[in-house]
């Protein structure tokens, strides 16, 4: 009797937070609000930030973000009668948070390998960023909303979903930084064929005019680069989240809030890039976690009829917390061993803090496609 019980529970729909349009347009709206004072008002003059000043921007985004998680924990249990699905929905959002903000730290690495080639001063890759991620919020409502869409009209997707984060573990355990290549992104490589560049640094700014001729700077094709990754990073982070949790509102939210504490978290790690030698590792492992979770729940739903995640939400945030935890304190005995050894255990690029930099963006900085 037991198991039919279970069989039963599994069996019944997730409920789901009641968002109609104006709860989205609320959210992009205090998205945008955000954005704008961060860019007039907190960082107004581009400048190098410094760690401490990271540190309390990190702090920032992450306490706004677990402030709007208790605000969903209280819509959810002014919605639901039973509290515990309050509190299942507030934990969804913080598993799915937390995903999203470990797999952004992989962002990190990538952007550092990106600012370095292009030898863009620190001062102005706050700029990019911004700009950036304002692209990448606009790029994950897109990514979110189909395959939220393709989910709920084809199971099937599950399946699909799954082993793309399966095959995307295996490829992030065992790639290495140096397989980045910046100048062979066919965006920025298409952006020289179509416009001018300038020959000149134009400080911040993504277009400029030389000799009469408008036309765009090494900065801008900057820009195309951090936001063409990011479409890469979304093709794992979306389906990783949405692995966890169906409900369409709180995979868009959790995955904005770590997107908008991306920029302070790049500057707060960017410079310490060997304290985190295993955590692809750890990442790795959540997004096979999660691919199996996917496809182990397809089965149940497919053949049996079960709505239910088979591993339940807070299981779930112990995994990941396991795993997050596991690489970190490798990496850090890691970098002890070597310390006291006299040696660098990083056989990998030195990539330290992103430096001043004093020799600006050039056109000679972009590769060009002309033989």
């Amino acid at each position: 009797m037991a198991v039919f019980s279970l069989l039963a529970e599994a069996s019944r729909e997730i409920p789901l937070l009641p968002a109609t349009i104006w709860h989205w347009v609320a959210f992009g709206a205090f998205v945008v609000v955000m954005l704008t004072l961060d860019l007039t008002v907190f960082h107004r003059h581009s400048h190098e930030p410094t760690l401490r000043e990271s540190a309390m921007w990190t702090l920032f985004w992450c306490s706004l973000a677990f402030a709007f998680n208790g605000l969903i924990w209280f819509w959810a249990r002014q919605t639901f009668d039973d509290p515990t699905e309050a509190n299942r929905i507030a934990l969804e959002f913080l598993v799915g948070y937390v995903v999203e903000w470990s797999l952004s730290m992989d962002n990190v690495f990538v952007f550092a390998v990106i600012f370095t080639f292009f030898r863009v001063p620190l001062k102005y890759q706050y700029r990019v960023l911004f700009w950036g991620i304002l692209g990448a919020v606009l790029m994950r409502l897109t990514f979110v909303l189909v395959g939220a869409a393709l989910l709920e009209k084809f199971i099937d997707a599950m399946l699909v979903f799954g082993l793309i984060l399966i095959w995307t573990a295996y490829k992030l355990a065992f790639s290495h930084d140096e397989e980045v290549h910046p100048e062979n992104n066919l965006l920025m490589r298409g952006a020289r064929r179509l416009f001018p560049v300038a020959k000149e640094s134009h400080g911040n700014r993504f277009f400029a005019v030389e000799s009469g001729r408008r036309c765009v700077t090494p900065l801008f094709l900057v820009l195309l680069v951090v936001e063409s990754t990011d479409v890469m990073f979304a093709v794992d982070s979306v389906p990783a989240i949405l692995g966890l949790t169906k409900d369409t509102f709180i995979v868009f939210t959790s995955n904005v809030f770590a997107i908008l504490g991306l920029r302070a978290l790049y500057f707060l790690l960017a410079g310490a890039m060997d304290l985190f030698r295993y955590l692809k590792y750890g990442l790795a492992g959540i997004l096979g976690f999660v691919g199996g979770k996917m496809i182990a729940d397809w089965v149940a739903h497919r053949f049996y009829g079960m709505h239910e995640h088979l591993v339940p939400i807070w299981a779930s945030l112990l995994v990941i917390l396991v795993l997050l935890a596991i690489a970190v304190a490798a990496s850090l005995a890691a970098k002890w061993r070597a310390e006291a050894g006299g040696a660098n255990a990083n056989p990998e690029p030195n990539l330290d803090r992103p430096a001043s930099a004093r020799q600006e963006p050039s056109s000679e900085s972009v590769p060009s496609d002309r033989h």
